[in-house]
């Protein structure tokens, strides 16, 4: 998004403001489909990455599912008008509770424990199944998000695929999908290759006749660094195409192929603004202090993650280098640590980019100070608006759901 159109947006709706170019995520939705060229390509859109109502509808119209991980997740996709088939619930550690209530809406499951599956398979027997499978294939951008190999919660072991039969055919059940993640941000190209090996050793005619679909799970990597290589999805995806194709040769028959994005989609789309408000210097350390704060944008304290920022009201000043921080009562309140900027002076717009993705969605209230508001901008105008909560939201929020409590122990 051009300069001139965040600084209108900033002075209009104020800050800090998180805007997300709509158009951007139709186009790496497009983008997926023309890399990975399968006639039964299924995309399915992991909603925890973000949640913004007006890109779930740009998706929904474009013809992207969802990947939801929660019983909050799948009810909303739901009211937006997903339907139950375009649907898939990948959660982990559920409650019978949770079970049941994603169970009949007809949303097909995913599960990932033999204990969960045996439940499952008591509860309603005969019921068609999707199972989580761990890849044994590690990789990601951060260890808190590799999804694959020994230490993850994620998946049953491909090793314990007897025991997973033996339930399926003790409850009558049907297979009719097959999953696998390996990671957020994958690093390596050949991870892809060898996570898709890993499932199809799995997934033959003889353990899953009733199979009508794999699924790759997501992870595709977006550079976040300036000097970040991008991965080739042109060969890759090529070569994903290929390898199913051959899969299915092998099975016997047409498959459908699933994968499910939510960085690759949208992370780019994203920049959160924020305004300088005090210059301090530290002895060593000049430090720019802003009006957001590391709830709205967790990525860099949680996962030592490097969002580029741009001075977008002095980008062409001298040269220095700034520990740029947030407005929240924790030293760790930094969105970047010594890092080179033009000048920054109080009063001056900064924009983070790829903000799009695992910011907002994991943002909270800390310290009271509400999340940002939200702008989607597609074909040059403004298409949607989501107000800041203000203070007294907060509160009524707060004492709206508290009730007095008179239970003895």
């Amino acid at each position: 998004m051009q300069t001139e159109q965040l600084l209108t947006l900033a002075e209009h709706f104020g800050t800090p403001l998180f805007v997300y170019d709509g158009d951007m995520v139709i186009e790496r939705y497009n983008d997926l489909r023309r890399f990975i060229d399968h006639p039964r390509l299924e995309l399915q859109y992991a909603l925890k990455a973000n949640f913004n109502m007006a890109l779930l509808n740009e998706l929904k119209d474009a013809g992207c599912g969802i990947d939801a991980v929660s019983p909050g997740e799948v009810e909303y996709a739901l009211h937006l008008g997903f339907s139950p088939d375009k649907i898939i619930y990948t959660a982990n550690n559920m409650t019978d509770g949770e079970f049941e209530k994603v169970f009949q809406t007809g949303v097909i499951m995913n599960i990932g424990e033999l204990s969960r599956l045996r439940k499952a398979g008591a509860a309603h027997p005969g019921m068609s199944v999707c199972l989580r499978f761990n890849p044994d294939v590690t990789d990601g951008d951060s260890a808190k998000t590799m999804t694959g190999g020994d230490l993850t919660k994620f998946g049953i072991l491909l090793e314990d695929i007897d025991q997973v039969l033996a339930i399926v055919r003790e409850y009558k059940m049907k297979v009719v999908g097959l999953h696998e993640h390996t990671g957020s941000g994958i690093q390596k190209p050949e991870s892809f290759h060898a996570a898709m090996k890993a499932l199809m050793s799995v997934a033959t005619c003889k353990n899953f006749p009733d199979l009508e679909f794999l699924d790759f799970g997501g992870g595709f990597k977006v550079p976040y660094r300036p000097d970040e290589a991008s991965i080739d999805y042109v060969t890759l995806g090529a070569g994903i195409a290929e390898r199913f194709k051959a899969f299915e040769k092998e099975y016997g028959r047409e498959l459908r192929i699933k994968f499910e994005p939510g960085k690759f989609m949208v992370a780019q789309c994203g920049t959160l603004l924020t305004r300088v408000n005090t210059l301090k210097r530290n002895r060593k350390r000049l430090i720019a202090g802003t009006d957001s704060g590391f709830p709205q944008l967790i990525r860099p304290v949680l996962y030592d993650a490097y969002h580029q920022i741009f001075n977008l009201t002095n980008p062409d000043g001298k040269e220095e280098i700034y520990d740029i921080c947030g407005n929240i009562c924790e030293t760790g309140d930094r969105f970047a640590e010594q890092r080179p900027m033009p000048e920054i002076r109080e009063g001056d717009l900064l924009g983070i980019a790829n903000a799009g993705a695992y910011c907002y969605s994991m943002g909270g209230i800390y310290n009271l100070r509400a999340m940002p508001a939200e702008v989607v901008v597609k074909g040059g105008k403004v298409i949607s608006f989501r107000r800041r909560d203000t203070d007294r939201d907060l509160i009524d929020n707060i004492t709206r759901t508290t009730e007095t409590c008179d239970m003895v122990l």
